[in-house]
């Protein structure tokens, strides 16, 4: 029996939020990250990045920290979920703040980490984002998607 491969896509959704007085801004930016085929067969983790772009033009260069919200269909961080666009399929995946793939970027709660980084104005911060859908996972052909909230505090 063949099984042909959904093609998942996340998409991110950016909002900047200055926190306290500030005389200057910081803006954001990202490209959603795409899977590709995820082959069901497979006992290898599907792998993608995408960067999440900070401009900052504040002297002296502000510390900015960067969030990653949960998923809107598991509410949750552990597994975060992509449904599927027009069945009721959800599929696990998770994003993570190190190419080793351990350590969940999320907002700080629970076993999530948020990142941060001094931010010059004429240099911006592209902060990578690593994502890993899980092995073995029985989903129907299709493609699934996950909005998530990526918040920058400075």
């Amino acid at each position: 029996m063949t099984r042909l491969k959904p093609f998942p896509s996340l998409i991110f959704f950016a909002l900047c939020i200055v926190v306290g007085q500030a005389t200057a801004a910081c803006t954001i930016s990202s490209l959603p990250i795409m899977f590709g085929n995820y082959d069901v067969f497979s006992v290898v983790p599907l792998d993608s990045t995408t960067t999440i772009a900070v401009n900052c033009d504040q002297k002296p260069p502000p510390r900015v920290d960067i969030a990653i919200g949960s998923s809107t269909y598991s509410g949750g961080f552990v597994p975060r979920q992509m449904k599927h666009l027009s069945g009721a399929d959800l599929f696990e995946y998770n994003l993570y703040t190190q190419a080793n793939r351990t350590t969940i970027w999320g907002d700080g709660s629970g076993t999530t980490l948020t990142v941060n980084k001094k931010v010059n104005s004429k240099k911006p911060w592209n902060a990578v984002v690593y994502g890993r859908i899980p092995a073995g996972q029985d989903i129907s052909v299709g493609q699934y998607s996950d909005s998530l909230l990526v918040t920058i505090t400075f």
